[in-house]
């Protein structure tokens, strides 16, 4: 059996270590005497002459897992279906394992649905990766609790800077959230130091009776400072929606927390006082972090149970666990309400009411 590897899209924590549980799987449970290939910088690394495929063996991944990003590099895009299938060809592939987001995802299918067409036996697998843990159906993303976890730091500095720069010091933290909060809200939960938590999922009201500005007013008075979390994908409502993309087809976010930033800084002004605004974004720092020991048993996990799916003769499908349960799900079901968001009128969003205390700005029910 001769394997290959992928790791497409932005960088999340473990993934070196489902690289590394892969290929340990392959020639460690199952005993392979083919070659495992780690594919070099995303889709473009199937033809890519500058980036060329580099082998994978136990010896040469037996560390890899206590670094952070991918030994074989990730980027955005460069999916082209015929030269993919002439490196299956090439190469004489029989297991392809894809780790990466929906939009991977949708690419892994394809890579899927071309090879049976063509009758080639291979069985392709992908691993959801996505650093927003917005991939729907699974119960969380492999990198994303190491990721809530390293934004803590940034939050802890936001907290001491607007303690101790007076007068009415502010510290707003901005983490990575496209379409989803998850980030932005269970790191609010895990800090407990937050007085304003800002995600894609509810809309801002800046002003008037559950407005976010006299309500960091009131925090400020009451304590001496406040702190604020707002995901990158928050405010749109207030911004408006982008119309450039990038590589993989996401949208460019409008820049909510210097938006922030400035109306904070305004509405002090207009009360006659001054704000000590400092802002923090973390953004990378927090992806790029190598999985802690929760993530780095689940990525175990995910490695392990992709080869097994692909040894038992599945193909098209994806690993993942679903009510703490490892599944294998049909990736057609999987993309199809990717990237799902968090539920403004479910638990989690009431829990961060009650720790910040701010108002509620989610839309009635309409009846």
């Amino acid at each position: 059996v001769n394997a290959c590897i992928v790791t497409c899209g932005g960088l999340c924590p473990g993934l070196n270590n489902v690289i590394r549980e892969i290929t340990r799987s392959l020639f460690y449970l199952y005993g392979i005497e083919g070659k495992c290939y780690g594919i070099v910088g995303g889709y473009g690394g199937f033809y890519d002459p500058d980036t060329p495929p580099i082998e994978l063996t136990p010896e040469t991944v037996r560390h890899i897992h206590h670094q952070g990003g991918t030994v074989l590099g990730s980027s955005r895009g460069g999916f082209d279906i015929d030269k993919i299938i002439a490196f299956i060809k090439k190469k004489n592939i029989r297991q392809m394992y894809v780790i990466g987001g929906d939009g991977t995802h949708r690419g892994c299918y394809k890579i899927h649905e071309t090879c049976m067409e063509l009758g080639l036996h291979v069985a392709v697998a992908g691993i959801p990766k996505t650093i927003d843990n917005d991939v729907d159906y699974i119960d969380r993303s492999f990198g994303f609790i190491s990721s809530v976890e390293q934004a803590q730091a940034a939050i802890k500095a936001a907290a001491t800077e607007a303690m101790c720069n007076l007068p009415n010091g502010i510290g707003i933290v901005k983490l990575m959230g496209r379409s989803s909060g998850y980030i932005a809200a269970h790191a609010t939960l895990g800090s407990g130091d937050v007085d304003l938590c800002l995600i894609p999922e509810v809309p801002i009201v800046l002003d008037g009776e559950t407005g976010c500005l006299p309500h960091l007013w009131r925090r400020v008075k009451n304590k001496g400072y406040a702190v604020v979390v707002v995901a990158e994908g928050a405010g749109e409502e207030i911004l408006g929606e982008s119309t450039e993309t990038d590589a993989s087809g996401n949208k460019k976010l409008p820049q909510i927390g210097e938006f922030m930033k400035d109306e904070i800084s305004a509405f002090f002004k207009s009360k006659g006082e001054v704000a000590t605004v400092k802002y923090i974004d973390p953004s990378y720092m927090i992806r790029s972090v190598p999985a802690n020991a929760t993530d780095s048993l689940y990525c175990m996990q995910l490695g392990q149970n992709a080869v097994h799916g692909t040894m038992a003769g599945y193909t098209g499908f994806s690993v993942g666990l679903c009510n703490n349960k490892m599944c294998f799900l049909p990736i057609p079901e999987l993309v199809a309400t990717s990237p799902r968001q968090m539920n403004p009128r479910g638990r989690t969003w009431e829990r961060i009411l009650a720790l910040t205390r701010q108002p509620n700005t989610v839309p009635k029910k309409k009846k």
